[in-house]
């Protein structure tokens, strides 16, 4: 009986899996048909890309963080004396996971430059995978250091942090800038795919969005952190405060004459040290914000300020109030220097 009982199963399945065709593979026909389309559009048809891995170098950046904070963000039962074991198996595995995307990325970009027909000058110096991770992996100890004036930024900065270890494991704006500092040194060594992706890793987890391009000085400290985004050539000097919510941004995007985007040009703010920027604050352009200066809640800003500005809401909604009066004032002036010179003297 339960032999029958199974075999009445095995038939119920089969029927309805028939009476619930989900049309699986019509669908992959298409998408077939779709991505062989996408490549051809792209000369591509022979060669499709084979990009980085987003979860790998997710696991990247794991280990890496690990390394340098190998008692905070490593494993929770490490004795003092494993510690270097821990660093140098940790860098090892991360690094070589790296070595495997850094080749994706650049066997991509030689792909890229082959498709686009543009030949590498004679100038052009090009290193191997193994020369740029050696590059990176000898700069981790910047990093750390730079990552410690992050942190203790973030300390002092908010009454809120009971200790520094509290800042690290807890707030977003440090994992955030803790995948810049690493996509940073990325992308100044050629890698700006990797960069990207790493960066928007954090972004995903946080909400913060920072370009790798973007140079960025020590003791930087996003509280909240929320909705931040740092444009690709944005230039933050040392011991700025950023809150949630604030945009250092580009102004407007110029085109060539073909109407295509002019990427790469200095479009994004200059914010100089010890700036403080509150909370849903918009600065646009290549402007200056000047040393020491404080930039209000919600203000819109799109020129340069200089040293020690104190820019409030309410300051910029009466400057063009301010502006119109004067050009009203401007205007009746000139009508009645025009009525008095009409006159008969």
């Amino acid at each position: 009986m339960m032999k029958n009982i199974k075999n009445n199963q095995n038939i119920s399945v089969k029927d309805l899996a028939a009476s619930h065709d989900l049309g699986i593979s019509q669908i992959v026909m298409q998408l077939r048909d779709l991505r062989q389309t996408s490549l051809e559009n792209r000369k591509r048809r022979d060669k499709p890309p084979k990009l980085p891995s987003r979860k790998a170098l997710q696991s990247v950046v794991e280990g890496l963080a690990a390394a340098l904070f190998p008692n905070r963000l490593g494993l929770p039962d490490l004795k003092d004396e494993g510690i270097d074991y821990f660093v140098g198996h940790t860098l090892d595995v991360a690094l070589r996971e790296l070595l495997a995307q850094v080749k994706l990325e650049l066997n991509f970009a030689a792909d890229t430059r082959s498709q686009l027909e543009q030949n590498l000058s004679s100038s052009d110096i090009i290193k191997t995978p193994i020369e740029i991770v050696r590059e990176f992996a000898k700069q981790l100890p910047t990093v750390r250091v730079l990552l410690d004036t992050d942190i203790k930024a973030a300390y002092e900065g908010d009454p809120a942090a009971r200790s520094i270890d509290e800042v690290l494991v807890c707030y977003p704006g440090i994992l955030a800038t803790i995948h810049y500092r690493l996509a940073h040194v990325l992308h100044s060594l050629d890698l700006p795919l990797i960069a990207r992706m790493i960066t928007e890793i954090a972004h995903s987890a946080t909400g913060i969005d920072i370009h790798p391009g973007a140079a960025i000085d020590e003791s930087f400290f996003i509280d909240h952190g929320t909705g931040v985004v740092i444009g690709e050539t944005a230039i933050i000097g040392k011991r700025v405060r950023i809150y949630q919510a604030v945009t250092l941004g580009a102004k407007r995007f110029p085109t060539d004459e073909d109407g295509n985007l002019i990427k790469g040009n200095a479009r994004h703010p200059i914010v100089e040290d010890d700036v403080v920027i509150y909370a849903g604050a918009t600065v646009l352009g290549r402007i200056t914000i000047g040393r020491g200066s404080a930039i209000g809640g919600n203000v819109w800003l799109t020129h340069s300020v200089p040293e020690g500005s104190n820019i409030t809401q309410a300051q910029m909604l009466a400057a063009p109030l301010e502006a119109s009066a004067n050009q009203n004032n401007l205007s009746n002036t000139s009508r009645n220097l025009s009525k008095e010179l009409s006159q008969p003297h």
